[in-house]
């Protein structure tokens, strides 16, 4: 029963990831949606080699924001964070009482969910220099090149 517990755990926690991986995603584009930036997203982005490619390889979406350089910077800093909210479903739950750490296959369902909802080092980097995001955004809008002194 052991090993049966142990594989199905392991699918669990594969597929947790692979959906987290995307609903991390998502919910940049969510926060980015609810300001009216507009970005695209790309799904397994410069891959080659078929499924296992896609598979073995990181990210398998990205999002691009495409601001105009008008937006208040804490709005990029909010859609770099959003991420967070996926821990709520699995925190929420286990404070209900709902969810039982006791089943391994339950325990790697949340391991995977709430590593996820981890931001990534990217994200932190949109954190601390959103400014300069839509610094850059700004003068690419006007038609005016930043300078290269510094």
């Amino acid at each position: 029963m052991i090993g049966t517990d142990l594989a199905v755990a392991g699918c669990v926690l594969a597929l947790a990831v692979a959906t987290g991986l995307v609903a991390h995603e998502w919910t940049h584009a969510f926060v980015l949606r609810l300001a009216r930036i507009d970005y695209a997203v790309s799904y397994a982005p410069d891959r080659t080699g078929g499924i296992a490619g896609i598979v073995t390889s990181c990210p398998w979406a990205v999002v691009h924001p495409r601001p105009d350089g008008h937006e208040p910077p804490w709005v990029l800093r909010v859609a770099a964070l959003a991420p967070l909210l996926l821990a709520l479903p699995v925190v929420g739950l286990e404070l209900a009482g709902v969810l039982s750490t006791e089943s391994p296959v339950v325990l790697a369902l949340a391991i995977g969910w709430l590593a996820c909802a981890i931001p990534s080092p990217q994200d932190f980097s949109v954190v601390f220099y959103a400014h300069r995001v839509l610094e850059t955004a700004a003068d690419a809008s006007t038609g005016v090149s930043p300078s290269r002194a510094d």
